[in-house]
């Protein structure tokens, strides 16, 4: 018999949690990412096993894939009129519920998702809490192919080390769903998540960044070795 992997199962529980918050009715964002992915498996038994009646709205054609497979009928923005829950990883998490996320390159389209929803969730391990953003990754920027060389200017202005992000497995860069490029710029820890978020946005050619500020409302935080969730509201 297999053990499961400590992280994985803390991934697993914080995605469980989450997928027990939503209810009958509710239109839910669907996030991206391995924590989100936990999620996603999570509500996909509850729909199938409660016959629960929801509708989710992919952040990206990953998240898509797997809510189709978990059986969670799917809808866009078009379709509905508003996002109960939106539930998400992220790949920093500070002790004011701050996020820089986009390791999936999907950032976009989950600010956009987490904007529209009435309540933003956000799903993680304990590895992803910091104690200010930018001291284990960088912060994604999305960036308009055409711009990428005047952006990279300008992140190295703002004290950046911007570094196109490449494929694996394929030559050439990292293409989001909407066909742009993404930039890991690395800062190093933020004193001002916000005033950097909002210098990034202001770059012509800049899409999005992976700062969400004043975003998240709750942080479930799976804890490996331990079965209780932490909660950061």
């Amino acid at each position: 018999m297999s053990v499961e992997d400590p992280v994985r199962s803390a991934k697993r529980r914080a995605g469980e949690e989450a997928a027990a918050r939503v209810r009958d009715g509710h239109v839910v964002g669907l996030g991206t990412g391995s924590t989100a992915a936990e999620m996603i498996r999570a509500l996909g038994r509850r729909v199938r096993d409660e016959d629960l009646t929801i509708a989710g709205i992919p952040t990206s054609f990953s998240a898509a894939m797997l809510a189709r497979a978990a059986g969670i009928p799917l809808r866009s923005l078009e379709d509905v009129e508003g996002i109960d829950l939106a539930i998400d990883g992220a790949d920093e998490v500070d002790p004011h519920r701050n996020l820089i996320k986009g390791g999936g390159a999907a950032h976009t389209r989950e600010k956009v998702i987490a904007e529209a929803a009435v309540t933003f969730l956000v799903v993680v391990d304990e590895s992803k809490l910091v104690s200010r953003l930018g001291e284990k990754t960088p912060v994604p920027v999305e960036v308009i192919p055409m711009a990428l060389p005047f952006v990279l200017r300008r992140l190295r202005q703002l004290g950046a080390e911007p570094l196109l992000r490449m494929a694996e497995r394929k030559d050439g860069p990292v293409v989001t769903d909407e066909g742009n490029l993404i930039v890991d710029a690395r800062f190093g820890p933020i004193e001002d998540p916000a005033s950097l978020e909002r210098a990034i946005d202001r770059i012509p050619g800049v899409l999005e960044s992976g700062l969400f500020v004043g975003m998240a409302e709750t942080v479930l935080v799976g804890v490996p070795g331990q079965d209780e969730v932490r909660q950061i509201s």
